[in-house]
């Protein structure tokens, strides 16, 4: 889970379906579990309960300030990757469509009432019906990703919210024969998208990037994705 530590940071691969913080709902968030590890323990940014991938937590106030200035000025370069519905040759595509924010937790596209949103698509890898792009967001809005891709015809896959549709391997597996009597669950029971890296400057100057693997779920999916082209 911890992906690189030193004396002022530790950065973590969030698992899948845990909060980043605190939840009336639930008990164990990693906010908590950071705090455990390490007392005053803040995390610096925030991923959607459903999206793993790399996280970073300051370990004293200081550190807290030094990666915030860098997130505020927009200095921390973020890379994701994602699993998207349908085929398209992404090349550094820009989406620069405002966001707004509405009180039930979903987002829009507002050019009237947004809040500016910038992002840059690339296709890593094409498969039959399912492409696995790059998202470099510039800004840091709520669901800028998800919302993004949806506006370009390639809502995530598994991101309901947003248009994507959940993966049945019988969607691309010839000859695939499911157990008698029992229901196909997809292979990620929750939207594909991984924050795969972090690239910031220590507190020492120096610039460091870190990288999150893929957690199992995500694996399998692109697993099976490139043996059923």
């Amino acid at each position: 889970m911890i992906l690189f530590e030193d004396e002022d940071y530790v950065f973590v691969n969030k698992p899948p379906f845990l909060s980043t913080l605190e939840d009336r709902r639930e008990k164990i968030n990693l906010l908590g579990l950071a705090r455990d590890y390490t007392g005053d323990a803040q995390v610096c940014h925030r991923l959607d309960k459903d999206t793993s991938g790399v996280l970073a937590i300051a370990k004293h106030p200081e550190a807290y300030r030094h990666m915030s200035l860098q997130f505020e000025k927009r200095q921390v370069v973020k890379v994701y990757h994602a699993v998207v519905d349908g085929n398209h040759g992404f090349q550094d595509t820009l989406v620069d469509l405002p966001i707004l924010k509405q009180d039930d937790g979903i987002v829009k596209i507002s050019k009237r009432e947004g809040k500016p949103a910038q992002t840059y698509f690339t296709t890593l890898e094409s498969y039959r019906l399912h492409t696995l792009v790059e998202c470099r967001p510039v800004t840091g809005r709520m669901h800028q990703i998800r919302i993004h891709l949806s506006t370009l015809s390639a809502s995530i896959t598994g991101d309901e919210m947003y248009g994507g549709k959940p993966f049945f391997l019988s969607a691309v597996k010839r000859g695939f024969n499911l157990k008698k009597q029992t229901e196909e669950q997809p292979i990620m029971k929750r939207m594909a998208l991984h924050a795969f890296s972090l690239t910031f400057t220590t507190l020492a100057g120096e610039e460091k990037t870190v990288e999150a693997p893929y957690p199992k779920d995500m694996r399998v999916l692109i697993k099976q994705l490139g043996e059923n082209r």
